[in-house]
């Protein structure tokens, strides 16, 4: 009983306090994000760049090398930049998995899929907010494996303010063409896109506060509005995943009004691929212009994505 009770407490200390916690979500890719020992292990035989690493295979590009590497001092400054910005929950891509990222985000704990390549997709939780690790969904990955799978995340599990997280890194180099393109990156994402959307509206059945969150690597605004074309094909990802079936599955694109972003890594202004796509009842929880871009300090390397931001009041959620 006494320990029972212990849990009870310790749960409950690290919930929100009342009328004042935010919880403030981030996504983050962290392009070829792997320890410098890793790096210069897989340097010395790299693949061509054209040909893509087999899902349990672990390589890199030669044309990565050498200026791909990030080094000691690179992981001390993204250390430094991630703490500024006090993030509670983040999603992360392009990353080698937890050893990496605990030198980035020390005081974390995580949720990563389990690929052996050496790009997975996760998510670091500030130590101390309740969550659960859900298994990979595997199924994003599609049947070989070959892309990457999604990370799933319950915060809050087994109480009123759970909220379902699913980080995801889509499929590259199909960001504005139609997805009936007879191109294999076309053709894996539209592949992609009804898986995508199965989990959306499982958790819309469930009436679950949901969101999927990361590098879509689809530029939105230049989709057509129709998701479909006359044979029935897939040809627009955002249309067809928020179609409003079933019922709770009207999403939000938490970013949508900011238009292109710009954040000092040597890019001017871009339209984003990263998102914050949350479901009708999480968007209740959204904090209004809480959208935020992080600016890198003046220096050295910094990712080619911005580090983006929003932030959620999670007891609203006891409201509904």
């Amino acid at each position: 009983m006494i320990r029972l009770a212990t849990f009870a407490l310790a749960f409950l200390l690290a919930m929100p306090a009342a009328g004042a916690k935010r919880l403030r979500l981030g996504t983050w890719n962290l392009e070829w994000m792997m320890l410098p020992t890793t790096f210069d292990a897989l340097a010395g035989r790299c693949i061509a760049p054209k040909r893509r690493a087999g899902g349990r295979e672990r390589a890199i590009p030669c044309d990565l090398v050498p200026d791909g590497r990030w080094s000691p001092q690179d992981l001390a400054r993204l250390r430094a930049f991630a703490a500024g910005a006090d993030l509670d929950v983040v999603a992360l891509q392009e990353i080698d998995g937890r050893e990496v990222a605990r030198r980035i985000f020390p005081e974390y704990v995580f949720c990563f899929t389990n690929r052996h390549h050496v790009q997975n997709v996760g998510l670091a939780i500030r130590r101390g907010i309740p969550h659960r690790c859900d298994r990979d969904y595997r199924a994003l990955g599609l049947p070989d494996d070959d892309l990457r799978r999604g990370a799933d995340l319950t915060l809050y599990p087994g109480t009123d303010r759970a909220i379902r997280l699913l980080a995801v890194h889509l499929k590259s180099s199909c960001n504005s063409d139609p997805l009936n393109e007879p191109r294999d990156a076309c053709r894996q994402l539209q592949q992609q896109v009804p898986v995508l959307e199965d989990w959306i509206d499982r958790r819309a059945r469930a009436g679950n506060a949901f969101a999927v969150i990361g590098d879509f690597n689809r530029r939105f605004d230049l989709e057509r509005k129709q998701a479909r074309d006359a044979r029935g094909r897939t040809v627009a990802l955002w249309p067809e995943i928020n179609d409003g079936e079933p019922p709770g599955a009207e999403l939000v694109n938490a970013g949508a009004r900011h238009g292109a972003t710009a954040c000092g890594n040597g890019h001017g202004p871009r339209q984003p691929v990263d998102y914050f796509v949350l479901g009708r009842r999480l968007s209740r929880a959204l904090v209004t212009d809480s959208y935020h871009v992080w600016n890198y300090p003046a220096g050295p390397r910094w990712p080619d994505h911005c580090l983006l931001t929003i932030e959620l009041e999670p007891e609203r959620l006891d409201e509904l």
